[in-house]
């Protein structure tokens, strides 16, 4: 499927997973205040202030929006040495992470329409610049909290089949896909899989050399 053919996608389709991305987002944020409390409680505790990590992140058509996490890693202090993310990373920011409870403040990116509960994972605007004409295809729908390339190997798989797989899933999207990625990304966040690339909090930046 051509990239004009995916564009093209039934309006019905849009509307439906827009419809239930915001009944999910509603009362996800609702029934799971209990445990957004306690790990914002967790965050001051173990982190300090701020306890909410907000960044500017390119969303459908590549309109930046500000996303929303739970803060996992300590602010950059030079005078401690703390630089590279993997430095500041602490053990509790690993457990949050690897139980995926640091994206719970996201739900709130999909109540407002920025993002979509499965869709492409927003990266970093730097990137945009970087993208081929067709990894920059991901930026066809919303991005989403979870997606195709995180219940295939999350960070440990390389760039290219990462945005070969956001590329697949734009061609290929359905509420049945959606589904199926929703039930593996539950088991990817029981066994904890996938969660950083060696040597790295996450994974290595796109363009960055490991040399």
């Amino acid at each position: 499927m051509d990239a004009e053919v995916s564009q093209r996608m039934p309006r019905p389709y849009d509307a439906l997973k827009r419809a239930l991305d915001i009944v999910t987002a509603a009362v996800g944020l609702v029934v799971l205040s209990p445990v957004i409390l306690v790990t914002a409680i967790a965050v001051r505790v173990n982190l300090g202030s701020p306890v909410l990590f907000s960044q500017p992140r390119p969303g459908r058509n590549g309109r930046v929006f500000r996303l929303y996490k739970f803060r996992s890693m300590r602010n950059v202090d030079a005078a401690r040495g703390w630089i590279s993310d993997e430095q500041r990373l602490t053990r509790f920011g690993r457990v949050l992470r690897s139980t995926s409870l640091d994206e719970l403040p996201s739900l709130w990116n999909v109540l407002r329409g920025d993002m979509s509960v499965v869709g492409p994972r927003p990266l970093l605007v730097e990137y945009l610049p970087r993208y081929s004409p067709e990894q920059a295809r991901r930026h066809e729908v919303r991005p989403g909290i979870t997606g195709l390339a995180q219940v295939n190997g999350r960070n440990t798989v390389d760039w290219e089949q990462r945005f070969a797989l956001d590329v697949r899933y734009v061609d290929s999207r359905s509420l049945a896909l959606d589904a199926r990625i929703l039930i593996g990304t539950v088991r990817s966040v029981v066994v904890r899989e996938g969660i950083s690339a060696e040597g790295h909090a996450t994974m290595r930046k796109f363009g960055e050399s490991d040399d």
